[in-house]
């Protein structure tokens, strides 16, 4: 059945486009793929790296996922999200492939990008500011970014796929393909750890006193 949706090239802003997958030729196919979907290459190269901490091992998962999203995308139902399909296609293929035969980290601070670890940082506490949570939030960049790093992968990838991509319970539940009370859980601890590890960073700086937590 013919679906409609936006599209960015559309004649007027917010004109529908029918899509019917059934008729459409691979060549129709092609042109939409390349429209819709190479335009999220950079934010998953990025959350590829976090994922396999390696620029070469990121670089082959981010072409590994558009082949395999590209064979798939007969199966994409247009008007939904694609950008979490692709994360969902990213992310089982990582935990399929990538995570048994990892090469070594390579990932230098500089490779996270102060834009994205922006919205990380802000949830490193559940509850309201204190003193300590003011000194957490000004830390350098560098130790955010060293923290995430640290961060066990299940834990890292929801900490990273809802703080820096902003993908909801339900989308991250259906990437990573666990329930979204597990997510949440994750996301709960992930936020934890990385609360503590931002902690120790500021004391060994001397940003607080030893004794605070």
């Amino acid at each position: 059945m013919p679906t409609e949706i936006s599209t960015p090239d559309s004649s007027s802003a917010g004109e529908l486009v029918r899509v019917d997958r059934d008729k459409e030729t691979a060549a129709e196919r092609t042109k939409r793929f390349e429209r819709d979907a190479l335009q999220y290459m950079n934010q998953l190269y990025a959350a590829a790296l976090r994922y396999t901490k390696n620029p070469e091992d990121a670089q082959d998962l981010v072409q590994d996922t558009y082949a395999k999203a590209y064979t798939s995308f007969h199966q994409f139902e247009p008007g939904t999200n694609l950008k979490a399909w692709l994360y969902r296609v990213l992310t089982t293929t990582f935990i399929n492939t990538y995570r048994k035969d990892q090469r070594r980290p390579q990932t230098s601070d500089s490779e996270l990008e102060d834009w994205q670890i922006a919205e990380a940082s802000s949830h490193t506490s559940d509850q309201g500011k204190s003193t300590e949570d003011v000194v957490l939030e000004n830390l350098p960049d560098s130790d955010i970014k060293k923290a995430l790093a640290e961060i066990p992968e299940e834990f890292r990838m929801v900490v990273y796929l809802a703080d820096v991509e902003g993908f909801s319970y339900k989308e991250i539940a259906e990437i990573v393909g666990v329930p979204a009370g597990t997510v949440m859980s994750r996301l709960h601890r992930g936020r934890k750890q990385l609360r503590e590890k931002l902690s120790d960073y500021a004391r060994e700086r001397g940003y607080v006193k030893g004794g605070a937590k």
